[in-house]
């Protein structure tokens, strides 16, 4: 057995959604997180585990946050490097910087780098888990869940299926595909704590037959994952309407094939009907918001108030490269500003949650990531609330006036922080980072 550890520091975690009850909020500014043999032992106050564990290693982190690490939902390892781009809209990005970008992953040397800078940036940045596409390239996804292996983290990822309006050199046929996907599947899914995603990249790049060899798959393995994209931009809507006219509204294209499912993953998902809303809901399908990706696009403002309403599960992505930062902070504070032009003031609760535990219980994951619960995963993040200076400013504001609570110290992460916040990012028990 490894030695157990106690970390001392102000634990925050969530056992249930916040929207609930304020009781599946869990904050305790004098308290410790017990770890062994990479597993949570339990969380609590920290003279009563250090009583309870006299011989544990203790790390004091005194004055910082101890919290699950970051769930990114959605994003694209493979556009790293063009991050920051000049946008315009969706289509033209995608033919202008995403496409030839993609290409340089058919050399496996470019895979390893790129993937191995991709997993550093998460780590400074506090996330633990990925939901991340690929390239078309095999070997981009087979090196990535590599390099996750590598750290023991939980990586959900898939080389992108495409074989329709996309250059001739990232396309594959659905025969070839669905070989490819097979392959992969055989060789890493379930392999350590990784997952394999089924990746159709939009209706848009796939036809009737690339859908079907997707369906064909997620049916010969159901605990497989599914991500795609979905009513991203008004454009992309209309041009599938072109492509698939004989169905009814985008959605209803994945539904043909058989590719709504509780382990669907639909990025973006903000020019939806009720009617679309309603079926994600039933389907227990997952929509991904992605606010600095939408604003840079100018694809339009997700709609989370009404996304609620209907009962679907709403979780959080930075979608790198369209997406401007790696930061989970920054994404929750660009998503309360959506939801603000929106007329719902988004809690910082919720957006915290909707970036750890509900997104783990969206994915089928909450028994292993997301919370501080015993038996979970020791992944989790140390956060130093006042890394910046205008944090130090408005805690020493709100000490002052006797408004300092978790609530505030949430939001003005959201407001404020950066990867400069991350004091150090734990995997498994194991650090990862540190600042």
């Amino acid at each position: 057995m490894n030695e157990m550890k106690l970390y001392l520091g102000e634990v925050f975690y969530f056992t249930d959604s916040p929207l609930l009850s304020a009781e599946n909020i869990v904050y305790e500014p004098d308290s410790a997180l017990c770890v062994c043999d990479g597993l949570v032992v339990e969380a609590g106050t920290s003279a009563i585990l250090l009583q309870k564990y006299p011989k544990a290693e203790v790390v004091d982190y005194q004055g910082s946050v101890l919290m699950p690490g970051f769930i990114d939902a959605h994003l694209h390892y493979v556009q790293t490097e063009i991050t920051g781009m000049y946008g315009r809209q969706l289509l033209d990005w995608l033919n202008q910087y995403t496409f030839p970008a993609e290409r340089a992953f058919a050399d496996t040397d470019h895979c390893r780098e790129i993937s191995h800078a991709f997993l550093k940036e998460l780590f400074r940045n506090g996330t633990t888990t990925a939901v991340a596409f690929s390239s078309v390239h095999p070997q981009s996804a087979d090196i990535l869940f590599e390099e996750a292996f590598r750290y023991n983290m939980c990586m959900l990822t898939g080389k992108v299926q495409m074989d329709q309006e996309a250059p001739e050199y990232l396309c594959d046929t659905p025969e070839q595909g669905e070989a490819d996907v097979r392959a992969l599947i055989q060789k890493w899914h379930r392999k350590g704590r990784n997952k394999y995603v089924i990746t159709p990249r939009f209706a848009v790049s796939c036809s009737p037959a690339e859908l079907e060899a997707c369906q064909r798959i997620h049916a010969d393995y159901p605990d497989t994952y599914i991500q795609t994209h979905l009513s991203e931009n008004k454009g992309e809507v209309d041009f599938v309407r072109t492509l698939y006219p004989d169905s009814p509204d985008y959605l209803s294209v994945y539904e043909k094939y058989g590719l709504l499912t509780d382990r669907t993953l639909l990025a973006h998902a903000i020019h939806l009907s009720d009617s679309e809303r309603k079926r994600i809901a039933k389907a227990q399908a997952i929509a991904v918001h992605c606010p600095t990706s939408n604003g840079f696009l100018g694809s339009g403002l997700y709609e989370m108030e009404k996304a609620n309403e209907a009962g679907m599960q709403t979780v959080m992505g930075t979608d790198i490269g369209a997406g401007t930062s790696f930061s989970i902070f920054h994404t929750l504070g660009a998503a309360y500003q959506v939801q603000q032009l929106n007329g719902y003031p988004m809690s910082a609760f919720e957006a915290f949650y909707k970036a750890t535990l509900g997104s783990a219980k969206a994915l089928h994951l909450d028994q292993e990531i997301g919370s501080f619960l015993p038996g979970r995963m020791a992944d989790f993040i140390v956060v130093d609330y006042n890394s910046t200076f205008a944090q130090l400013y408005r805690y020493e504001y709100l000490k002052r006036t006797q408004a300092w609570n978790i609530e505030n110290l949430l939001f003005g992460l959201m407001t404020h922080a950066d990867d400069r916040a991350v004091r150090a990012t734990y995997i498994a028990g194991q650090c990862v980072h540190e600042r």
